[in-house]
C-alpha cells in the first residue's frame, strides 16, 4: 500500500502546535475534501493529566465535526502529541481509539529540535503503521 500524502502546510501547523505546548499533549481533528487532507481543527485537551494523556473536549469536538459537515468536509484524521514519548500509540491510545476509519497521527517531541510525526490505523486494539508522504 502506498503512503498517505499530507500537505506540508498542514504538517507544519501540527508540529508548530505541538512545539508551542511542550509540556502537555495537544490534540484535534483533520478534515478532508474529496479524500484529501484539508484543514486542521485544534481541540482543547481536557485530560486530568495532559502531560501524559489526551481527551478531546466533547463540545469542541462536536462543533468541529459540525463545521466540517457544513463545509462539505469529512473526518480524515485524529492527531495528538507525546511531549516525552515516542511517536507510537500508547496502550491508552489503543484503548481509546473510537474512529477506525480515521487515521491517527502522533507527534513526538522527544527530540525537541526534530519532532517526529507518524501515522497509524488503530483498529481492534492493534496499531498498523502508515507511511506518510509530505
Amino acid at each position: 500500500m502506498s503512503g498517505i500524502k499530507l500537505p506540508r502546510p498542514l504538517v507544519k501547523q501540527l508540529l508548530s502546535e505541538a512545539q508551542h505546548s511542550p509540556s502537555a499533549e495537544v490534540c484535534g481533528l483533520i478534515s478532508a475534501r474529496e479524500g484529501e487532507p484539508f484543514r486542521v481543527y485544534p481541540v482543547p485537551n481536557v485530560s486530568q493529566t495532559p502531560a501524559r494523556f489526551f481527551t478531546l473536549d466533547a463540545k469542541a469536538q462536536i462543533d468541529a465535526m459540525r463545521t466540517m459537515r457544513a463545509a462539505g468536509e469529512e473526518l480524515f484524521a485524529i492527531y495528538h502529541s507525546h511531549p516525552d514519548g515516542p511517536a507510537t500509540p500508547s496502550a491508552e491510545d489503543l484503548a481509546q481509539a473510537a474512529y477506525p476509519e480515521a487515521l491517527y497521527l502522533i507527534i513526538s517531541l522527544q527530540a525537541q529540535q526534530a519532532p517526529q510525526l507518524r501515522g497509524f490505523w488503530l483498529r481492534g486494539g492493534q496499531a498498523e503503521p502508515v507511511e506518510l508522504e509530505i
